[in-house]
């Protein structure tokens, strides 16, 4: 496995968005199943597992720290704090005292006395951002933290956080269909040195080619409340997927081996973080790692599916008031 570097932090070039094990997505694998997935992972050469308090409710950290708990030498913990489940529902809370007491509690979870990265899932509009990043700095003197990160956060966000203390890592959306990081906050992590986690970099399936019809998806499964997955954006989106199956043969991979392979070849401070519950499908995405793409096949990729073409936002209403991020006109 290749490695890349996230702050003080050497990680696998791939790391396993732990999240579809127990949240958002469906059906959901049982618990036996998700932990040979977890186990299958660290066999294969996987170290960054990422997870958050918010998956599950807690649960998705319980079985990161019960499966990897024998081999945390061998792991990467990374979790995230700040937004949870309060009378069944989503919650953000970016105060002080709530990242304290959120992060002793993933600890608990995960079995261990350090996370080695730590993240504000969400920005609390309500709270600056610096006395949230001045929490997390007191975990890292405390020597529960060994590096902060920042998630769906804007540049200008990043540069406030990191004058307060450094951040080692930003975990926004990217991918072909979701280029918004392009905008500013790529170019803030090249000029402050930070890495950039990339989450759904396979689109939340799309760039598989293997979701043909998001109707027949369960009705808890988190896209079917997304845009793109809806009439008419769906059809629209169906259409760019023959071109970039094209380009998928030309590269001699699956789709979602270059929808990986694309990223990694976009800068060495991207770290994409797949899910899956398939041992098959785990093995795949790691495979990207041994493709080389040209400068002319990259250029031709991003062409092939990007803000300019992909039909819909990426959240309703409801769900984008909570993003930081920056946003196409």
């Amino acid at each position: 496995m290749h490695t890349r570097r996230i702050g003080s932090l050497e990680v696998s070039a791939i790391g396993l968005g732990c999240m579809s094990l127990s949240h958002a997505y469906a059906p959901r694998p049982s618990p036996d199943t998700a932990a040979a997935l977890l186990r299958a992972a660290l066999d294969a050469g996987v170290t960054l597992f990422d997870t958050a308090m918010l998956y599950g409710a807690g649960a998705n950290e319980a079985l990161v720290g019960r499966t990897l708990g024998a081999h945390r030498p061998r792991c990467v913990l990374a979790s995230k704090g700040g937004m949870g489940v309060v009378d069944g529902r989503r919650a953000i809370d970016g105060r002080p005292q709530t990242i304290r007491q959120n992060c002793d509690e993933s600890l608990a979870r995960l079995g261990t006395d350090v996370i080695d990265l730590y993240y504000l899932h969400r920005l609390d509009a309500q709270v600056p951002v610096e006395e949230s990043v001045g929490a997390m700095a007191g975990l890292v003197r405390a020597g529960k933290v060994r590096e902060i990160g920042l998630s769906e956060v804007s540049a200008a966000t990043l540069r406030r956080a990191h004058a307060v203390h450094p951040i080692a890592a930003v975990q926004n959306e990217y991918s072909l269909w979701t280029r918004n990081v392009e905008i500013a906050v790529l170019d803030a992590c090249r000029e402050l040195g930070i890495s950039l986690v990339a989450f759904s970099p396979l689109a939340r399936g799309f760039l598989t080619g293997t979701l043909r019809d998001p109707s027949t998806l369960p009705p808890s499964d988190i896209r079917r409340g997304m845009p793109r997955f809806e009439p008419p954006h769906w059809e629209a989106n169906l259409r760019l997927l023959e071109p970039y199956r094209l380009l998928a043969n030309e590269a001699h991979c699956t789709m979602a081996q270059l929808a990986l392979a694309w990223l990694l070849a976009r800068d060495e401070a991207v770290v994409p973080i797949p899910g899956t519950t398939s041992v098959a499908h785990l093995h795949e995405n790691l495979g990207a790692v041994d493709i080389a793409l040209s400068a002319d096949l990259v250029a031709r990729i991003g062409a092939s599916i990007n803000q300019r073409n992909v039909s819909g936002p990426r959240y309703a209403p409801e769900r984008q008031a909570d993003i930081d991020t920056e946003d196409f006109e």
